[in-house]
């Protein structure tokens, strides 16, 4: 794993209409399906994101100490 593992609280689409997940620390982190490179099936329907809320993905930017990211008032 290349960053700290941090829970996904929530989604939102970004101004392209891909999907960001928001992690626990502050952060957003795109999570598209876009086989072969990316494989994440559960991002393109509202039930697969759902049960994807409380599990972990790495955070590069707390490793590099970022402030936390700007969201949208309307999640997904």
């Amino acid at each position: 794993m290349n960053g700290i593992a941090r829970r996904i609280t929530g989604f939102h689409r970004d101004e392209e209409g891909h999907w960001v997940a928001q992690l626990e620390c502050g952060h957003n982190q795109h999570v598209r399906h876009s086989p072969p490179w990316q494989n994440r099936p559960w991002v393109t329907g509202a039930q697969g994101r759902g049960a994807a809320l409380g599990t972990a993905l790495a955070c590069v930017k707390c490793v590099s100490g970022a402030p936390p990211d700007a969201r949208p008032a309307g999640d997904g």
